[in-house]
């Protein structure tokens, strides 16, 4: 009984086996299914990112942008000295995201 037990897993476990190796040996040249399928999806990821991403990422600055500029305004009615450094920052991250799309695109490669 024991013995037919261990010859059924090892059957099955050889079964898996081949079904799971054989379509991973027969791919052939994978760099190029790669590179053909990086170029079918790149135009979409591209697009997503231009109408989806960057958009995201200004709409979450200009928000930040201004209730920083709304604190420091508060902190200077409080104590008389207006604090640059955040809002500065904030807008230096606007205007990058803003004009990004112009010139990520040729960094990447696409």
């Amino acid at each position: 009984m024991n013995r037919k037990k261990f010859i059924r897993t090892l059957i099955l476990v050889l079964a898996l086996t081949l079904l799971c190796c054989a379509p991973a040996l027969a791919a052939g040249d994978v760099a190029s299914a790669v590179e053909s399928t990086w170029k079918d999806a790149a135009a979409q990821i591209k697009t997503v990112v231009d109408n989806v991403v960057f958009p995201a990422l200004d709409m979450i600055l200009v928000i930040a942008f201004f209730g920083k500029v709304a604190m420091a305004y508060f902190d200077y009615k409080r104590h008389g000295q207006f604090e640059w450094t955040g809002p500065v920052i904030l807008f230096a991250c606007l205007v990058f995201t803003l004009t990004a799309p112009l010139y990520i695109w040729g960094i990447v490669g696409i």
